[in-house]
């Protein structure tokens, strides 16, 4: 792919862009790269779509050094792209893009069809702490990622990411490991990994109930970062308009289903479009 980059205030988005027809803009989560979505742009692309995969403000290509590193500034970055690539376009947040798709959607209805959140952080969250004593995947994942925070550790977060990617990893997992560590070694990148772990998903989750369009939430059943994933993915779902949410599970997926089990995530984005969306 040819990296392309949008100079918006404060900073430049790297990203890039293939095939044709309907657009699908797709945005990682914090500590990774637009690369964790190669295998599902690769299906999207086949089966017909423009597809455009971004780097995160403080991550992969993108600069650094930018003010802030919420989920509502990462929202307004997205809808920035859209509008360069001549939206209006179907969004797909992983994580904390998650909830940046919410607020998208949420803020400028006409240029979001649709959104599909992964593993998406969307709501406030609290620490569970019945289940850190009974559930050894949550207590792990918990404490991985509050390391990665305090200690803005390369090291801890790549812990945590063999974690998240729970069973036999998919190919060029150890590849893309070793990417993120070059990338994260880098001057300031750790720092906008640490910000935006600590900026609450409050902004996504007070306009849940704002959004206008179909939306797709999934989430993997070995998903390390709550005690039960579907429960998560069911109090969104309930909280967006009735009739607009749906949720999907993959079964044996941690919290990086798009990276781990592409055909089934591209097969899921594809049938919610077809049965919820006009082209």
């Amino acid at each position: 792919m040819t990296t392309e980059f949008l100079e918006i205030d404060g900073g430049r988005l790297a990203y890039d862009v293939s095939g044709q027809g309907r657009l699908i803009v797709l945005s990682h989560g914090m500590g990774d790269n637009r690369s964790s979505y190669r295998g599902v742009a690769e299906r999207l692309v086949a089966a017909g779509y423009r597809v455009a995969c971004a780097d995160l403000r403080g991550h992969g290509e993108s600069t650094v050094g930018w003010s802030s590193y919420t989920r509502t500034d990462t929202a307004e970055d997205l809808l920035a792209l859209i509008r360069h690539l001549g939206g209006p376009a179907v969004l797909v947040g992983h994580s904390f893009s998650g909830g940046s798709a919410t607020i998208a959607a949420a803020r400028a209805p006409e240029l979001v069809d649709a959104i599909v959140e992964i593993s998406p952080f969307t709501r406030a969250q609290k620490v569970d702490a019945k289940a850190m004593l009974s559930n050894a995947r949550y207590r792990k994942g918990m404490l991985l990622l509050t390391g990665t925070g305090l200690l803005r550790s390369v090291g801890v977060w790549k812990r945590y990411l063999a974690h998240a990617y729970p069973g036999t990893k998919p190919a060029g997992f150890a590849a893309h490991v070793a990417a993120l560590d070059t990338e994260l070694s880098r001057p300031g990148r750790m720092a906008a990994v640490a910000k935006m772990g600590m900026s609450a998903p409050t902004d996504a989750g007070a306009v849940l109930g704002d959004i206008r369009c179909p939306a797709l939430v999934i989430e993997g059943t070995l998903d390390p970062d709550w005690p039960d994933a579907a429960a998560e993915g069911t109090a969104i779902v309930t909280t967006m308009p009735p009739g607009l949410g749906h949720l999907e599970t993959i079964e044996g997926a941690g919290h990086y289903a798009h990276a781990h089990f592409p055909d089934r995530v591209a097969a899921t984005i594809q049938t919610f479009l077809t049965d919820n969306t006009r082209p």
